[in-house]
């Protein structure tokens, strides 16, 4: 058993070492290990690739990247960016301000962190920088703020979190809110205070029919969160059928209500859609095969049974998987992360006493941080591509949002309560 352990986990970091795709190195690592140690026949390989995608509450992770696609196409950010903006655009750093507060807003519809930084940051980026704001400010701030993607719900690592450890996603999704809300509050108060000490220029307050006249056109894309969650929650369909009727509902607004989309626009949207769909399914098949050669082995057991047997607290055990998880977010895709370690933690959160459900949401603010931070922080890529940066400046001007997410970070982890107050006012005990 520790033999076959030792040599998937040097063949994975060989592999990852070369420069090989993520998804690559966690397939080819168990053939490879299936091959040494002939444990199992290679045709169980394609087996488990199938087996780990067959999955119902999977189908949620496409339906949500199309619905998402169709939304940012369609118009509804825009809508949402002069809705925001005609609230609060008139106060000095106004302009950072509606940016947040429209990240926070699509974060509701899209579940992604890139599409949130897509949608609001190819409009309000080179706004920013017409205003004065500076180019690493603006571009560091939009790209940290479409982090909340994957923190507010829907949430495609919070559905990975719950195939992989059999929990509730409806139950996550409620419990990503409060933190969603927590984290934008500090990109708010953060923005507010650096606007007071640079003295951005304020602009000119919008009358209200023109403030009224702008929260009326955004109405229909901001329903579209109220209609997902409150299907789920009021028990009328699953997360999957909510995905799907995202999807219905983002095309009616498209296409009837708004009209910026147009049956042209489709096929390009479709295909976009199908290359991110590709990627993110075939890292997660992956990433669930060489979960599966993990439990199989009984290494998660294994290793809980060492930490109980140290007397490991659960504060100490919870630093620890911060700071692990910070490192590992800074190379893995979220997916992968969550398939291959949150079957290996949930052992020793149970044994601890900690509840799977609070755990999913630390783990998926984890990723949140590693979605900023190099080398493989996606939304420094996405943001450099859309202002034209290089990397490394991006980074410099989303450093100072990173340590405000890290102390958000340490107060969600060690007061549960911000994560399980809504989940458990709704569903009772949850653990």
């Amino acid at each position: 058993m520790e033999s076959l352990g030792i040599t998937l986990f040097v063949v994975f970091f060989f592999f990852l070492l070369l420069g090989t795709p993520l998804a690559i190195c966690l397939g080819l690592s168990v053939i490879v290990t299936f091959w040494y140690h002939e444990t199992l026949p290679l045709m169980a390989v394609a087996q488990k690739l199938y087996n780990g995608i067959d999955h119902f509450t999977l189908m949620a992770i496409p339906f949500f990247i199309l619905a998402s696609n169709i939304m940012s196409t369609g118009g509804v950010s825009r809508r949402l960016i002069d809705a925001c903006n005609a609230f609060v655009g008139h106060y000095s750093g106004g302009l950072a301000v509606a940016s947040i507060l429209a990240c926070m807003f699509f974060a509701a519809i899209s579940g992604s962190s890139p599409s949130t930084v897509v949608a609001i940051g190819s409009i309000m980026i080179p706004a920013m920088i017409a205003s004065g704001y500076g180019e690493k400010y603006s571009v560091g701030l939009l790209g940290s703020a479409g982090s909340l993607g994957i923190l507010i719900p829907p949430s495609i690592p919070m559905i990975v979190y719950g195939v992989a450890t059999e929990e509730s996603v409806g139950k996550l999704f409620m419990a990503g809110i409060g933190p969603g809300l927590f984290m934008g509050g500090l990109f708010l108060l953060t923005a507010i205070i650096v606007a007071r000490m640079r003295n951005f220029k304020a602009g000119t307050p919008a009358p209200w029919p023109d403030r009224i006249r702008a929260l009326w056109r955004a109405l229909p894309g901001l329903f579209m969160p109220i209609l997902v969650l409150g299907g789920i929650y009021g028990g009328v369909f699953t997360p999957t059928e909510a995905a799907a009727v995202a999807v219905f509902y983002s095309l009616f607004v498209g296409l009837f209500v708004y009209r910026d989309l147009t049956i042209r626009d489709l096929p390009a949207v479709f295909v976009r859609s199908a290359v991110t769909m590709a990627m993110v399914l075939f890292i997660i098949t992956n990433a669930m095969l060489f979960a599966f050669i993990l439990t199989t082995e009984g290494i998660p057991a294994a290793v809980a049974a060492w930490i109980v047997e140290h007397a490991v607290t659960p504060w100490v055990f919870l630093l620890f998987v911060n700071i692990l998880l910070y490192f590992v977010g800074d190379f893995m895709e979220p997916s992968a992360a969550i398939l291959i370690l949150a079957p290996l933690f949930l052992p020793i959160v149970l044994k601890l006493g900690i509840d799977p459900i609070h755990f999913g949401i630390i783990m998926t603010v984890n990723m949140e941080i590693g979605m900023i931070t190099p080398p493989v922080g996606l939304n420094l890529f996405v943001a450099s591509g859309i202002s034209g940066m290089s990397l490394w400046d991006v980074f410099k001007g989303a450093a100072p949002f990173m340590v405000i997410m890290l102390a958000g970070l340490g107060i969600i982890t060690y007061v549960p309560v911000i994560s399980l107050w809504i989940p458990k006012l709704i569903y009772g005990v949850l653990f």
